[in-house]
């Protein structure tokens, strides 16, 4: 059992593969200490004088390993000794905040008299991330009537309050009547419906030419923006707590502006909440900003435009109707306090957002990923099925629990109400006070059993003991390889624009719009207005330090866009090897190696540090929730747009920007080289 213990853990690094790799390194160096021992003592024998020669026995050869479908096939029955408690367990799990989204990726894994039955796999979170319910249907539409049904039922025998609202992908509205998802959830009369927003804008996305062009992550930030609001006191509070902790490591005192380039994405879900405009606003905004898209802002320096103007005026003229699906339902708390932390010196507040479908996805990608091999028979399918989404329940169900959570780590509910049981009977307390026994299974159908009854097929016997069972449990499609596999939890949240696009000032026509912060005694809201872009490049004066940090510093002491200090130390750098490209000897002088080491050892240490290229540009991205689907573009320059990306060997390029350095010294290249230039009857950017 502790070797079937260390399968049920499955996740990024920790797979049967593994666990195989471990048995086998574990037990060789084990006979290896034994084999060294024993011939260590023989060799000593050995060597001791004696009349007679010894001989001495060969050890026996070391026991084999079992193989990693051997190790499957036993998890296999631990895990349908457990069923009963698993069925209870899910079906024991309750949400305010609903989301649904259905997948087809997992289904091909489906094997056997099964292969090519099931169409979706369709699952029910709540908003702790948490799975109510996943079915295979061989339909989407109708064929889930009997899920919601059960849904319904489930919150009637427990007595628990109906949902308040439900994200889907598709199907939240219609323009006469109600909707089918809304009949069909027609035992919760007062259920909202809401469509999730990054569904929403990747819908309007797909408006763009393509998404290499430059202004392509700006539109995407700027679409947020038209979208939602921050709260203006969380935005102050955290802008505090990073000022403080800037200055703790060196840093001047920023401004609000410099200070808002060093929030990142993740601080700002963690600690502030977010609003949608309204429908009207959020209409305007987008209106307007597709608009100053459309026209020649929209073009990258090659003269390309981020959009279509014929595909996304009929996306816009579809997708407008939804723009009061993505709206915040009224009266829903959205954000729960789950706690705090101190940054800077100042304690700040974290928050969970129950908003969208991201929990889901990541749970189909943990599902697929949690059945190992590339198929499975409708047996070993359900089987991985429910105790994957056991687990993945278990490890989220400290999210919905007011106190803190114990930290003994079990999954065998049964084995924890025994010793809650008994211990309290004996010393009065509960060793995991957080514990909650499951109610009694519902009877709904899961996973496989509820495609079967769609089809009429029957599932096989999950006796543990039947031989019929143990033969087609070892029925397994696995290969043992030297790649592991595992699965990686999305936690990031991609309608949350880039900090730096949202909260500063823009600096260039690039940025599209601007945020305006308000901030008023009536409302505490951050809003993120998107006036028209101005007709010439507009640029924000910066200054080189704030009134209160006082003015010792030296007069020679330059900082760079971010306010960072000690950008005259770098351009030195840079004008003096770019002085060198003009150097005709294929080697430097002792003078001029000191001259760079000293121009060097002035910088600050950050300059100093090892450069981080951003990622590589794909063409087509291979990977992903959302990838781009393949479509024929006619908009001219694209392709051009995309091979000056690339460059001109099809080697992915890298944008100057990685550190100062390298970005000062193509500023002094491209201001020598202003055009390109004909040189030896060949085009070239500059004569280096």
């Amino acid at each position: 059992m502790r070797v079937i213990r260390l399968l049920r853990e499955r996740g990024l690094g920790n797979s049967p593969t593994r666990v195989i790799k471990q048995l086998r390194e574990n037990h060789s160096e084990r006979w290896l200490h034994r084999l060294a021992r024993y011939t260590t003592q023989c060799v000593d024998f050995l060597n001791q004088p004696g009349v007679i020669p010894v001989k001495f026995q060969e050890p026996p050869e070391p026991s084999v390993v079992p193989s990693c479908k051997w190790l499957l096939t036993v998890y296999s029955q631990d895990i349908l000794t457990r069923l009963d408690e698993i069925h209870a367990r899910i079906t024991s799990t309750y949400g305010s905040i609903l989301k649904m989204d259905s997948t087809k990726k997992i289904t091909k894994k489906l094997a056997g008299t099964a292969r090519g039955t099931g169409l979706w796999l369709t699952s029910v979170g709540n908003e702790f991330g948490q799975v109510l319910i996943s079915v295979l249907t061989a339909q989407e539409g109708a064929g889930l009537d009997m899920m919601v049904d059960g849904l319904v039922k489930r919150y009637q025998q427990a007595g628990v309050n109906p949902p308040a609202v439900l994200y889907v992908d598709c199907g939240c509205c219609t323009e006469v009547g109600e909707t089918k998802l809304k009949t069909r959830f027609r035992g919760w009369p007062d259920l909202m419906i809401r469509l999730d927003i990054w569904h929403f804008m990747r819908r309007i996305a797909l408006g763009c030419t393509t998404d290499a062009h430059q202004l392509y992550p700006i539109f995407m930030s700027r679409l947020s923006s038209c979208i939602f609001e921050w709260d203006a006191a969380d935005i102050s509070m955290l802008r505090k707590a990073k000022r403080e902790l800037l200055m703790s490591q060196g840093w001047p005192a920023l401004r609000d502006d410099d200070v808002s380039k060093h929030l990142t994405r993740e601080e700002l879900a963690l600690h502030c909440r977010r609003r949608t405009h309204g429908e009207e606003t959020t209409i305007l905004l987008l209106e307007r900003l597709l608009t100053e898209l459309l026209s020649s802002k929209g073009n990258d320096s090659l003269g390309v435009p981020l959009l279509d103007r014929e595909r996304m005026e009929k996306i816009w003229s579809v997708q407008k109707k939804h723009v009061k699906c993505i709206q915040d339902p009224p009266g829903v708390a959205l954000y729960t306090e789950t706690g705090s932390l101190t940054k800077g010196g100042v304690l700040l507040k974290t928050y969970r957002c129950a908003r969208g479908s991201t929990s889901l996805e990541s749970f189909h990608l943990h599902l697929n990923r949690f059945i190992p091999g590339t198929s499975a028979n409708s047996l070993n399918f359900q089987i991985y099925l429910l105790e994957g989404l056991h687990r993945w329940n278990q490890d989220r169900e400290a999210a919905s629990l007011s106190s803190e959570p114990s930290a003994l780590r079990s999954y065998t509910g049964e084995l924890v109400h025994c010793v809650n049981s008994n211990y309290e009977k004996l010393f009065g307390r509960k060793v995991v006070p957080t514990f909650c026994p499951p109610a009694r299974y519902t009877g709904e159908l899961i996973g496989v059993q509820y495609l079967f009854q769609q089809t009429g097929q029957a599932l096989q016997d999950m006796n543990p003991d039947s031989e019929e069972t143990a033969e087609l449990i070892e029925d397994l499609n696995v290969e043992e390889r030297d790649e592991d596999e595992g699965f990686c939890d999305i936690s990031e949240d991609h309608t949350i624009a880039d900090p730096e696009a949202v909260l500063s000032p823009p600096f260039s026509t690039l940025t599209l719009c601007s945020s305006t912060l308000v901030t008023s005694s009536e409302t505490a809201v951050l809003g993120t207005a998107v006036p028209p872009v101005p007709s010439g490049t507009s640029v924000s004066p910066l200054s080189s330090e704030p009134e209160d940090a006082g003015q010792d510093d030296d007069e020679e002491t330059a900082v760079d866009y971010q306010n960072v200090p000690g950008y005259q130390h770098v351009d030195k750098l840079a004008e003096y090897l770019v002085e060198l490209r003009g150097h005709t000897a294929l080697s430097l002088t002792n003078q001029e190696a000191n001259t760079i080491i000293a121009l060097w050892q002035n910088l600050n240490d950050q300059d100093k540090q090892r450069v981080v290229y951003a990622a590589r540009h794909q063409k087509r991205l291979l990977s992903g929730r959302f990838k781009v689907p393949k479509r024929p573009t006619q908009t001219p320059g694209v392709e051009s747009t995309i091979r000056s990306v690339l460059g001109a060997s099809s080697a992915p390029a890298q944008w100057p920007d990685c550190c100062r350095l390298v970005e000062t010294i193509f500023v002094r290249l491209c201001t020598i080289h202003p055009s390109p230039k004909e040189k030896a009857r060949e085009r070239c950017r500059d004569g280096l």
